[in-house]
C-alpha cells in the first residue's frame, strides 16, 4: 500500500511539472469571424489566415489571422500573462519576395512602441520586434 501511494504521488507530481507545456487554447473572442483568403491570393499571403500556437520562452500567444489581402491583415492576439485577446491591424509589405506582417505594440509598463513583425517561415509563423524578442508560432486548429 505504501510503494502505492509513493507512486500515486510521484505521478501527480510529475503530471504538474509538465502541465504548462499542455495548455489548452483560451475560449475564442466572441466576434471573432474568420474569413477565407480570396482564392487570388497569392499563397505566400494566405498562408498566414489561421489559428496559430506560440511560445517565446516566456508566455504562451495564441493568434487568429480573421482577414487578410494585399495591403493589412485583421487579428486578434491573446497573450498568457494578460489573459485577454486584442484586436490588431496590420499592414502587409513584400520585400525579397518574403511577405511581412506588421504593427505597433505598446511595451509593457513603459510608454514606448515597438513594432511587432511576422513572417512564415516553412510551416511556422515568427514574430520579432526591434528588441530581439518574439515568438515562434505553430498552425493549431
Amino acid at each position: 500500500m505504501k510503494a502505492f501511494v509513493v507512486l500515486a504521488v510521484n505521478i501527480v507530481l510529475v503530471s504538474m511539472l509538465f502541465c504548462p507545456m499542455a495548455m489548452a487554447a483560451p475560449p475564442m473572442p466572441n466576434d471573432v469571424q474568420m474569413v477565407e483568403a480570396d482564392p487570388s491570393l497569392p499563397k505566400e499571403l494566405a498562408g498566414f489566415c489561421g489559428k496559430w500556437e506560440g511560445h517565446d520562452g516566456y508566455q504562451t500567444w495564441f493568434l487568429i489571422v480573421e482577414k487578410i489581402d494585399e495591403e493589412k491583415a485583421s487579428f486578434y492576439l491573446w497573450r498568457s500573462v494578460t489573459g485577454d485577446w486584442r484586436r490588431f491591424e496590420a499592414k502587409v509589405s513584400k520585400e525579397g519576395g518574403k511577405y511581412t506582417l506588421y504593427h505597433p505594440v505598446r511595451v509593457p509598463r513603459t510608454e514606448d512602441n515597438v513594432i511587432m513583425t511576422y513572417t512564415l517561415k516553412g510551416k511556422h509563423l515568427e514574430s520579432t520586434t526591434p528588441r530581439g524578442s518574439g515568438a515562434r508560432y505553430t498552425r493549431v486548429p
